[in-house]
């Protein structure tokens, strides 16, 4: 998941038209304080074909920060990398992560329906006092003024199937910034997933460490399930580089890498372990620049996401 808004667009993972109905916000939904959101459910209503045909979105944004969606007709079509208007052209400095090890199940892809279409991002499993939290991208619970709903996470998700299970949403949040203005520094979302038989997330999968506020320019590894080309959204991919901060938003975090649309929301690590697939999250997959490419961002884990993952971790 990467995106290049204003001279970025916004990569959030969307695709094929759905030709079912679509589950209404639950009716306490209008009760939730504006960063959080009860999501609608159908049950049964992710096929392992629904989620094969889950496809990226590109979402571009414009100058002052105004965002608009591509018609669903153009989906498929990307911009070639030289284009002024592109919008992805990351380097290969990634590959399918084939070292196992708990991300590999701590990682997973994130589908849910927005604008009347499937759509897919990624996201993982982190420490939490419910014991049942995952951490994404704020566009992956909200965009565009709406949140999305039919919202579930698949940890190790392998080409439709869904090894640990479906765990479906129950509550999502975003940081208030986001919730309010979407916001790119603060590009976090999350979301509290119900127990699956019996069992709560981390009991299953497992989780990972958190940090808030641990500073820049370190070492760090990205993860993620990329669907946009050359990418098909059925291997957990990574990139691993030191990383600098964007001289642009101030805030964000920016990383070599090559990673797609469908892969926002995918963990970023630092002090990461190849030989136990345990690291310390310190951020998400968010965007990147049209006129930089080979470069993707992440938010600054700080106070306004901390307060968000408080939220999400005792509700």
């Amino acid at each position: 998941m990467n995106r290049h808004r204003t001279a970025a667009s916004v990569l959030l993972a969307a695709g094929a038209l759905l030709a079912g109905a679509l589950t209404a916000a639950s009716p306490s939904a209008a009760a939730e304080p504006p960063s959080s959101f009860r999501p609608g459910q159908t049950p049964g209503f992710w096929t392992a074909e629904r989620m094969r045909q889950a496809t990226p979105l590109d979402l571009e944004a414009a100058p002052g920060g105004a965002r608009t969606a591509p018609a669903a007709a153009a989906l498929p079509t990307r911009v070639p990398p030289t284009s002024p208007t592109s919008v992805m052209a990351f380097p290969q400095a990634g590959g399918a992560w084939t070292g196992g090890g708990a991300v590999a199940k701590t990682s997973g892809r994130v589908f849910f329906t927005f604008q009347g279409r499937t759509a897919s991002c990624s996201g993982d499993s982190v420490t939490s006092q419910n014991g049942s939290t995952v951490i994404t991208a704020g566009h992956c619970v909200k965009y565009q003024g709406a949140w999305h709903t039919n919202w579930i996470f698949v940890p190790a998700y392998d080409n439709g199937n869904a090894p640990y299970g479906q765990w479906s949403a129950v509550k999502t949040f975003a940081t208030d910034q986001w919730a309010a203005s979407e916001d790119m520094n603060t590009d976090v979302g999350l979301a509290v997933v119900a127990p699956l038989n019996g069992q709560k997330l981390s009991q299953v999968v497992g989780a990972q460490g958190i940090l808030f506020n641990g500073g820049y320019n370190k070492r760090m590894y990205s993860f993620g399930f990329p669907a946009a080309a050359p990418y098909d959204g059925t291997k957990l991919v990574y990139c691993s580089a030191n990383t600098g901060k964007d001289f642009l938003l101030t805030k964000d975090h920016s990383m070599a890498c090559n990673m797609t649309g469908g892969s926002s929301g995918g963990p970023w690590f630092q002090d990461f372990n190849e030989s136990t697939g345990l690291g310390t999250q310190v951020s998400v997959n968010s965007f990147g620049y049209n006129f930089l490419p080979n470069t993707m961002f992440g938010p600054y884990f700080g106070n306004e996401a901390k307060a968000a993952y408080d939220k999400a971790q005792t509700s």
